[in-house]
């Protein structure tokens, strides 16, 4: 199909002349390939770098999906079962699955639930598990994996397994862990080896080199006291971001592109299949991206995304996001690294995009 004009530019470029926030790229793709792509403003105030089709972006809890896509790929090979106690891969996990039980007193008891921490529950954000621990401060990449999870397993429960939805770094994180006791490999080196290479994701990573680096956007907040954007740094990464001692973070640490993604959800789109090569049985991704909060939880999540009837996909700290319109077989992608915005215009920018995203469908 030919996009006629462009719907994005057009109603985003006065938000970037204005102030209001420094620049994004966004696409719309079918499962099979790309049918409209559109930048707009700056990946670095600064310079004047313009955002381009190739800008690298930290992608934040956009990160879940793979994660849990790549956890997947061991339930297909029978190596892992979703069903089962998370201690029978992470024996640290046996003795420590507590619940906080408030007396009338006013102080705290602590109880082990009669129902354990399942793989499908650090899946679906109904483990119980807090989002993260105070070891991993100032940042969340310092520490290896496997220490940070057993902070986990000495963190009471906010609830009972199953019982309620929190969001939880910690939940994916610890499917990042059984990803490396269950294959004998780091998590990153299976993520990369069985997924994003072979998917031909070559902007996807935990540490971006310096040519990576040279094509990242900035991240920019909006400051009310001067009414000007800032560049700020990524407050959960360590930096530099090509220097030593920072670990993979499986719950939010990679960097990718607008292409990148679009690859990982195409494979999605066609069941577990990309460009002849088989990845995931359709039976696991159709598990992986529909409801499984349970009836007692009215979030819908899956196995790493946000997933309903109509849509799955998922969004990042910074702006980035995927959604999967599941009616109307599109991808829709919005690329953005801004902190906060002045007031009402995050909301104005968002309804652009989204008037313009319909803009593309309709010509299609």
């Amino acid at each position: 199909m030919t996009v006629t004009n462009k719907p994005f530019a057009s109603r985003l470029q006065p938000f970037v002349d204005s102030g209001a926030f420094a620049g994004a790229v966004a696409a719309v793709a079918s499962k099979d390939a790309m049918i409209w792509f559109e930048a707009v403003g700056y990946a670095d105030l600064a310079t004047r770098q313009p955002m381009t089709r190739d800008t690298l972006f930290w992608i934040a809890s956009q990160s879940k999906p793979i994660t849990a896509i790549a956890l997947m790929i061991l339930v297909d090979e029978g190596k892992v079962n979703v069903e089962d106690p998370i201690e029978k891969y992470l024996p640290e996990f046996a003795d420590s699955s507590w619940v906080p039980v408030w007396s009338d007193e006013g102080y705290a008891l602590v109880k082990r639930p009669a129902n354990l921490i399942k793989v499908r529950n650090v899946l679906s954000h109904t483990s119980g598990l807090p989002f993260s621990t105070k070891i991993e401060h100032p940042t969340l990449d310092l520490l290896p994996l496997e220490s940070r999870v057993r902070s986990y397993a000495m963190a009471p429960l906010l609830f009972a397994p199953g019982e309620g939805y929190q969001y939880s770094n910690a939940g994916i994180n610890t499917a990042g862990r059984i990803i490396e006791v269950v294959s004998g490999m780091p998590y990153a080196d299976f993520l990369r080896d069985r997924l994003t290479d072979p998917l031909g994701m070559k902007d996807t990573t935990y540490w971006p080199n310096a040519e990576q680096l040279s094509r990242l956007a900035k991240v920019y907040d909006y400051k009310a006291e001067s009414g000007k954007l800032e560049e700020i740094p990524v407050s959960q990464l360590l930096y530099p971001l090509d220097g030593p001692g920072r670990e993979p973070m499986p719950a939010g640490g990679l960097f990718s592109t607008l292409d990148d993604m679009t690859k990982f959800y195409q494979m999605l789109m066609h069941g577990g299949e990309f460009s002849g090569r088989r990845y995931l049985s359709e039976a696991a991704v159709a598990q992986a991206t529909s409801k499984q909060t349970g009836d007692k939880v009215e979030t819908n999540y899956g196995f790493g995304f946000g997933a309903d009837e109509g849509s799955f996909g998922h969004g990042g700290a910074l702006g980035t996001g995927t959604t999967v319109d599941r009616k109307r077989g599109v991808i829709k992608l919005w690329f953005i690294q801004h902190a906060n915005y002045a007031e009402g215009q995050g909301e104005k920018i968002g309804a652009a995009f989204g008037e313009g995203v319909e803009d593309v469908i309709a010509q299609a």
